[in-house]
């Protein structure tokens, strides 16, 4: 199903814990780091390099005050969504909306260089009309998730600062271990800036 799957990076948040050490001038998105694979680039670009190139239908969902981050995004071919809010679920219910005919969504969180694009695509395949598909890591649920076409108005009501989690008791969810630590890690301070899994 993963034709019709549409990626939903959320890049809207100020990352205040990040710029309370920092600087407030600091954006993390933008923030240098080392990826897996020994190259360095910005925290957003990690992000963008690792979706799975079959996701070719990309929204990023962000602030108007970020034009290098826009830019990078659509360097890496996403439609791009500006809203005015910080909150996740304002972001979430904007990327859906803009493409709602989709079959599903999967929700890229912008600061979470380090995932593996196969976890990625484990994820995507345990999206369906009705299952929410997680990431699970050493017991713990992670990021990316999916939710299939069934959860679109539940998605696109959401506001705010809530996330999505509450829509996980209105479907099956699909708990999709992975041996990838970089579902659990992001970059909330400057020291996440570099991987170092336990």
């Amino acid at each position: 199903m993963s034709e019709s799957i549409g990626v939903i990076v959320l890049a809207a948040g100020q990352g205040s814990r990040f710029r309370q050490v920092a600087g407030t001038d600091r954006d993390k998105l933008l923030a240098d780091c080392t990826g897996r694979d020994g190259a360095e680039r910005s925290v957003i670009e990690h992000t963008l390099v690792n979706l799975p190139a079959a996701l070719d239908k990309r929204v990023l969902v962000t602030t108007p005050d970020r034009p290098r981050v826009v830019r990078m995004a659509q360097a890496y071919g996403c439609e791009i969504v500006l809203i005015e809010s910080t909150g996740m679920g304002d972001s979430i219910a904007a990327g859906v909306a803009a493409c709602k005919q989709l079959d599903g969504w999967l929700m890229v969180l912008g600061d979470m260089p380090f995932i593996l694009p196969s976890s990625i695509e484990q994820v995507v395949a345990g999206i369906g009309n009705d299952m929410i598909s997680v990431p699970v890591q050493g017991g713990e649920h992670g990021h990316p998730v999916g939710f299939g076409r069934d959860f679109a108005a539940g998605l696109m009501a959401l506001s705010g600062d809530r996330g999505a989690k509450p829509l996980f008791a209105q479907g099956r969810v699909v708990e999709v271990t992975v041996d990838d630590p970089g579902v659990l890690w992001d970059v909330d301070v400057p020291e996440a800036l570099t991987f170092r899994p336990t």
